[in-house]
């Protein structure tokens, strides 16, 4: 497997599916106004999307569901605090980041973890064969622990645009930059996960 292959490879991984936001603005003031309904209506909506979130970057089942959880706890303690200048789904997912963070950096050395595929839903359209299923795996791993050799700048980009399939101007609300740097900051990543790549080897 060779460097040019890296792109293919992260462009086929699947991505959370974006929720409808129809009736979402009604929800959160209600919510604000103490409804615990509307809330629950809001966690139904983003549950999923936060989880994948969290499990892209602790890579451990556990842990994500404890800072999914985490998220929702602390938004609903700081929700009559929000203000609707930008989407709910980007507040959340600043929360999420930095409990993520948070975790990353209370565990022992070597960011230890106990290892779950990144691609943990199989597609219903295609079963791999067992030759197929074996090479997807080793990728997956090696990709996974070409993440792990990243600073956390380029770690995080990598993993919001390419995993969790956010936009430039999503990653930069997230992250509190310019979209401008995002694009470098992406750059930067992919030409250092592609160095790390090719000198793997196989």
């Amino acid at each position: 497997m060779t460097a040019s292959s890296l792109a293919s490879i992260l462009a086929a991984l699947p991505v959370s599916p974006v929720p409808e936001a129809a009736a979402e603005q009604a929800w959160i003031e209600a919510a604000r106004g103490g409804c615990p309904q509307a809330f629950r209506a809001l966690v139904e909506r983003h549950q999923q999307r936060v989880y994948h979130f969290c499990f892209h970057h602790l890579r451990d089942a556990g842990d994500a569901r404890e800072a999914c959880q985490d998220t929702f706890i602390r938004a609903h303690g700081a929700l009559p605090r929000f203000r609707p200048r930008a989407q709910l789904s980007t507040w959340l997912f600043q929360i999420a980041l930095n409990l993520c963070r948070d975790r990353l950096r209370a565990r022992p050395t070597a960011r230890g973890r106990v290892i779950v595929p990144l691609d943990d839903h199989e597609p219903p359209c295609h079963r791999a064969t067992p030759d197929e299923a074996s090479m997807r795996d080793n990728d997956l791993a090696k990709l996974d622990r070409g993440l792990d050799a990243l600073p956390e700048k380029f770690r995080t980009v990598l993993i919001l645009s390419c995993l969790d399939g956010l936009s430039h101007g999503e990653c930069a609300a997230i992250l509190k930059c310019s979209e401008r740097a995002i694009e470098g900051r992406l750059y930067r990543a992919r030409q250092r996960l592609a160095e790390w790549w090719e000198k793997e080897g196989g």
